[in-house]
């Protein structure tokens, strides 16, 4: 197993803070990263219904058994657990002391702001990014490949097939954890839902049109919506706005959090097959900024992300915006060729902000050539690199 960039980050809020919770999916090496960063730590997952029996029936005796340092796996099993953490913690505030990990952000962070404020840093790990692939003799070479393969750490480890790794990942998925956090009346419903925000991916959230096709109510949608993204499955790219003149529009995006489940769902078999899709553009997108949020939380950033559309279409992709005082604007698209009109939602977009607030403008594409045109950088990010 390679070692995560996130690693650093881990290791500096370890030498802080008493406990370190690592948020994310499941699958996407938490476990892996808490034991290599830790390896004097005893491990205790909360998966284990001998483990987790003692730890609600005993929670004082449980963690009062723990000598020195310990990685508690999957905390969202046991919530309760944390309100006797903090006791322990408060008698003794060594740093490093305890690693938590856990899958459903809502448990892990309802039970960290009522017992864990204050002691515990908390870090999202996401699957790979491309530079963590890489690390593999073999890895992807173009977009869609890297579109067809996915990012999760099995995939790459054991050289696995992402078809088989995704049918199994869904089904385990919603069979473990969709099932207690809401009451899946027909499991179809959802899976069909499933498939039509994958064929939505990179588009303005329409609640009301997923609710028709897929039967249930909008306000069901927006509960589903909500959960996959606290699951993390699901990343919610809201719009930007201010006050200006112009009317933008109000109405999120969604990506998947691994492009390559989006492509699974699609039905996509083949690096070609996304190639030649109506949808490869909107899946380049994915990938592509779903790289910058990965790279963001793997340094420790809360990613200030948005896109920016107008009443009239004009739009640019990905805002990253540095607390409203200067914007990385950038407009994504999968042609190898680079076109002129390419930077017409930039030009719309700085007119919009105002000469006053600097925006550093960017055209990533999936050409060869690294240029510039119109003061607007123009980058294969696969090949030169994603810093924002």
């Amino acid at each position: 197993m390679i070692t995560r960039k996130i690693k650093t980050e881990l290791t500096q809020c370890a030498m802080e803070y008493p406990a370190v919770t690592i948020l994310g999916p499941r699958q996407s090496g938490k476990t892996t990263l808490a034991k290599m960063t830790f390896p004097r730590h005893s491990y205790l997952s909360l998966e284990d219904p001998d483990v987790r029996k003692q730890a609600v029936d005993d929670p004082r005796g449980f963690l009062g058994s723990i000598d020195g340092g310990a990685i508690l796996d999957e905390v969202q099993r046991t919530p309760q657990l944390l309100s006797y953490l903090q006791g322990i913690i408060d008698s003794d505030r060594r740093p490093g002391r305890f690693v938590l990990t856990g899958s459903h952000q809502p448990q892990v962070h309802q039970a960290i702001s009522q017992s864990l404020a204050g002691r515990t840093a908390v870090l999202e790990l996401l699957p790979f990014t491309v530079a963590e692939v890489r690390r593999y003799k073999q890895h992807p070479q173009d977009p869609f490949e890297w579109i067809h393969q996915g990012f999760y750490p099995g995939l790459h480890e054991h050289r696995l097939k992402s078809a088989r790794f995704f049918r199994s990942y869904m089904a385990t998925y919603i069979e473990r954890d969709l099932r207690t956090l809401i009451q899946l009346k027909d499991l179809s419903q959802f899976e069909t839902f499933l498939h039509l925000l994958a064929g939505r991916v990179g588009q303005l959230v329409n609640y009301a049109s997923l609710a028709a096709d897929t039967g249930v109510s909008a306000t069901t949608i927006k509960n589903w919506i909500s959960i996959l993204k606290a699951s993390y499955i699901l990343f919610e790219l809201p719009p930007w706005f201010a006050n200006i003149r112009k009317r933008l529009v109000k109405s999120p995006k969604l990506y998947f959090a691994d492009v390559g489940l989006a492509a699974w769902l699609l039905g996509l078999e083949t690096p070609a097959q996304i190639q030649r899709d109506p949808l490869r553009g909107h899946l380049y997108e994915n990938l592509l900024i779903m790289e910058v949020v990965k790279n963001l939380l793997n340094c420790g950033r809360r990613p200030q992300l948005h896109f920016f559309r107008d009443s009239n279409g004009n739009e640019v992709d990905l805002l990253v915006s540095a607390a409203g005082r200067s914007f990385t604007a950038v407009e994504i698209k999968s042609a190898a060729t680079f076109h002129p009109e390419f930077i017409k939602g930039i030009e719309v977009f700085r007119k919009s902000v105002g000469e006053n607030i600097p925006v550093d403008s960017r055209i990533w594409y999936s050409g060869t050539r690294k240029t510039t045109y119109e003061g607007v950088a123009v980058s294969n990010p696969l090949k030169h690199g994603f810093a924002v």
